[in-house]
């Protein structure tokens, strides 16, 4: 087999790991069980990864910046600052809440890390990440048009995250295998967009 560089190899090996965890849960993602996945020596796995927290990190960042990346992708339009909002975030859902496993693999990630410190420390960047983006891409819509934020935008975006956190588990619980997510989770989802729009526009949540 040709030898392939570190640097190819470990985005192989992380894809591989979330790919398995995601269809079988985290328990499953041995480094026998991914070296399997992917066809390569058990070895590999661990010269790539020294530690299963650095293995877990680089899941959960890839998992992250998966979900990031899919609606920094989105056009909002060129409807008002409200309607561009409530465009983001029903694409940030539809996302994150896909029948391929993620949506319970971060789940399962945030219920271990209660009682793992690595997990938690893991966990804890990946929110203040989440929180910082989410900021800073509210930010810049405020600002191509013309907007100031009544409140600050980490502030917003902590709040929205949130609830948003709160619905991705009711959907978890909620859920009907190859049904549509529940319509009062939908409607609740909406309802967090306005307020999160009102508060950015300080008072009713008006486009």
């Amino acid at each position: 087999m040709a030898h392939v560089p570190a640097s190819e190899r470990r985005p192989q090996l992380v894809q591989a790991a979330l790919d398995l965890m995601a269809r079988e849960g985290v328990a499953a993602g041995s480094t026998r069980a991914i070296a399997a996945e992917l066809g390569v020596a058990q070895a590999t796995v661990h010269y790539t990864f020294g530690t299963k927290k650095d293995l877990y990190r680089a899941v959960v960042e890839q998992l992250t910046a998966d979900f990031v990346d899919s609606v920094r992708a989105v056009d909002p339009g060129d409807g008002p600052f409200g309607e561009q909002v409530r465009t983001l975030v029903h694409a940030l859902w539809q996302n994150s809440t896909r029948a391929d496993g993620r949506c319970e693999l971060l789940a399962e990630f945030g219920t271990l890390a209660m009682r793992d410190p690595d997990l938690q420390e893991i966990m804890s960047a990946m929110q203040r990440g989440l929180e910082g983006t989410a900021a800073e891409m509210l930010g810049a819509l405020a600002d191509a048009h013309g907007i100031r934020l009544a409140l600050p935008a980490r502030e917003v975006a902590i709040f929205f995250l949130a609830g948003f956190d709160g619905l991705t588990g009711r959907h978890l619980a909620q859920r009907t295998p190859g049904e549509p997510t529940d319509p009062d989770t939908l409607r609740a989802l909406d309802l967090l967009v306005t307020t999160a729009v009102g508060l950015c526009l300080g008072g009713a949540a008006v486009s």
